[in-house]
């Protein structure tokens, strides 16, 4: 199957699929069917992460796909535990799980309020990107200081940072920052963030309108918004019908009007976790997952 899905060019030079399928709270026993499901829609880019805890099956349907995939995951980094030994370390597990050649992405998945030791898991990433099999390294759900922190005591740009971005939370500040420094956007909780949230934001009637004049879903239209505004995009979704729903967004293209009353849907006001306050291994211990966060 020949592939549809735009690739960007990141600043270290190497391509992303700009549309990726998203593993985040799928059980580890439907991982490996519903990942299979999406690569054989034509997904070629995955993303996980350590805290999901369901890598091994993410990497069993890609070596399964006999398929060229992009697979991202991430550093699970609780709190004071931020460092160059752990980070190393918790690369190798993952490297290990997945059972791939190499990983394409690897994220710090939180900056995590305590202390700033995140920095110093950047520089063990800049470290793992010379030594390890690893292509590209960023962060996730990192703030404009934040980012300017790891750049400033290391000389290295991340290539992308996953953040919170959808049409009630468009991250406007955040993306001139990212372009105006060669960081790729990527949007987790592309469709609205947490399924409660969802629900509302894919109910909207300006998307509805937008919609019913190409003929398509809500969820369509605002993939193929964040695909026109320059986004990496992860939709997520265990239902096969709406895996491949969320792929059929290649062949239609949104009008200036259409993007410009997208726009206007913008409130501001994020749902998921502050980077600057979030306890993140809250989260995850006990594997006690809040549908509403990523």
């Amino acid at each position: 199957m020949s592939d549809p899905t735009p690739h960007l060019e990141l600043n270290d030079g190497s391509c992303i699929p700009q549309l990726g399928f998203g593993v985040f709270l799928i059980d580890q026993g439907d991982t490996r069917e519903t990942v299979a499901t999406a690569l054989s829609t034509g997904y070629r880019h995955v993303d996980t992460a350590a805290a999901y805890g369901n890598e091994a099956q993410v990497g069993e349907a890609v070596r399964g796909s006999g398929e060229q995939v992009y697979v991202t995951t991430k550093y699970f980094n609780p709190g004071d535990d931020h460092g160059r030994s752990d980070a190393t370390a918790a690369f190798g597990a993952s490297f290990d799980r997945l059972g791939l050649d190499h990983i394409d992405l690897y994220l710090i998945h939180w900056p995590v309020r305590a202390g700033g030791g995140f920095v110093e898991s950047w520089r063990a990433l800049t470290q793992l990107r010379t030594d390890a099999p690893l292509r590209s390294i960023g962060v996730s759900n990192f703030s404009s200081a934040q980012l300017e922190r790891i750049v400033d005591a290391t000389g290295v740009t991340p290539a992308v940072n996953q953040v919170e971005l959808h049409p009630y939370f468009q991250q406007t500040a955040l993306r001139r920052y990212h372009a105006q420094r060669g960081i790729a956007t990527e949007a987790w909780g592309p469709l609205g963030q947490g399924n409660r949230h969802a629900e509302k934001v894919l109910a909207d009637p300006v998307l509805a309108r937008i919609g019913r004049a190409h003929g398509r879903t809500a969820g369509q239209v605002v993939i193929r918004w964040h695909l026109q505004i320059g986004t990496i995009v992860i939709p997520k979704s265990g239902d096969p019908s709406r895996i491949r729903e969320n792929f059929a967004v290649f062949d239609f293209e949104l009008t200036a009007d259409d993007m410009a009353a997208i726009a206007a849907l913008d409130r501001g006001g994020r749902n998921g976790p502050d980077p600057d306050t979030y306890d993140f291994p809250k989260l995850y211990r006990g594997r006690a997952h809040d549908p509403d966060q990523a």
